[in-house]
């Protein structure tokens, strides 16, 4: 009970924090249409990578203090392995930035896409991870509903193209990594994001002006910052933590796989309250991709489902089962100790 409660508490959180954080994030980056963002737009349009320093920076306090006040506990992880962590992450975000800003926003869904495959032959490869046939076919179904209601204007250059694919392997080696820190030092998810995000934000803050202003044109300083620009991006940062914390929380308790598949879930709804509650268009050719994914997400957790019972029923066999050599072992061994006990009796009678 307790952990299916865990379960639906993870996926609930993500799935919630991470939408709004999208919504939130999809607003504050267009021009000033509601009178409730006026301020803010002057800090418009908003440094990304810079944005993204301040969330890990907050998210690194929020750390500090749970550690501090003894809410979670700190485990050993050798510092060069959050390093790599942390250049591997950085790559994600910048290359992610930069193949928005260098490619048609279809190229960067058709690459947001790609992540699914790209993960699944990256487990393969760094882990001997193998799929069911029905875990393969539910993937393919989710990346053709989501490509269908979103992918629109295909546009791309040599740049933009070298920016997507680091982009795309480097997220899928970060949230494979993510997983595998996890297992490897039997850390929970919140303690391992509370000794990345100080690295992350260090870096990110650092060199996150200099990469803002290749996209942006503008460095940080030339910002106009208001009390409506402060508290937007207060606000982002607090859901940056949900979000931040989510997704370690997935990964750790499912799969990479499971976290970009169920992720999309984002996506649809996304798409929904935004025809719903800003009037965005919505056509015959949205709603069946979204139809499509959702399907899609259905028959991938019902696989995982029975792939997971299937490896329940077969472990039990496979701990009792002894190959010829084990049981032949075990036979001379207990034959050698009846042969030593007849020789001390033996010795004993004399």
């Amino acid at each position: 009970m307790l952990s299916a409660s865990v379960t639906s508490l993870s996926l609930s959180l993500s799935r919630i924090s991470l939408f709004f954080f999208v919504c939130f994030r999809s607003q504050i980056s267009r021009p000033p249409t509601l009178h409730l963002y006026l301020d803010f737009f002057l800090f418009w349009p908003p440094p990304p990578t810079t944005l993204t320093g301040f969330h890990f920076a907050v998210t690194a306090l929020v750390g500090l203090v749970s550690n501090a006040t003894g809410l979670s506990a700190s485990k050993h992880v050798p510092m060069w392995e959050l390093l790599w962590f942390s250049i591997v992450a950085n790559m994600s975000i910048t290359g992610m930035n930069l193949s928005l800003m260098l490619n048609s926003v279809g190229f960067y869904q058709i690459s947001k896409l790609s992540m699914i495959p790209v993960v699944c032959v990256m487990e393969w490869m760094l882990h001997s991870k193998r799929y069911s046939r029905e875990v393969k076919t539910s993937v393919v179904v989710v990346v053709l509903g989501v490509g269908v209601c979103t992918v629109t204007d295909v546009k791309v250059n040599a740049k933009g193209f070298l920016c997507a694919c680091v982009a795309v392997l480097s997220t899928s080696l970060q949230q494979i990594t993510i997983g595998s820190l996890q297992k490897k030092y039997s850390i929970g998810s919140f303690e391992l994001l509370s000794k990345t995000a100080p690295i992350q934000a260090l870096s990110l803050l650092i060199l996150g002006p200099f990469v803002d202003y290749y996209l942006t044109g503008r460095f940080i300083t030339n910002y106009q910052m208001s009390s409506g620009a402060i508290f937007f991006i207060l606000l982002s940062c607090s859901l940056a933590v949900f979000c931040n914390v989510s997704q370690y929380l997935c990964i750790g308790r499912f799969s990479a796989v499971s976290f970009q598949v169920l992720g999309h879930m984002k996506t649809v709804c996304v798409l929904t309250l935004g025809w719903l509650l800003f009037d965005s268009a919505m056509t015959f050719k949205n709603i069946m991709g979204m139809i499509l994914a959702v399907v899609g997400m259905v028959i991938y957790s019902w696989a995982v489902e029975v792939e997971k019972q299937s490896n329940t029923k077969t472990a039990p066999h496979s701990k009792n089962s002894m190959t010829e050599e084990e049981i032949q072992l075990l036979k001379d061994g207990v034959e050698s100790v009846l042969v030593k006990d007849v020789e001390l009796l033996g010795e004993s009678k004399g």
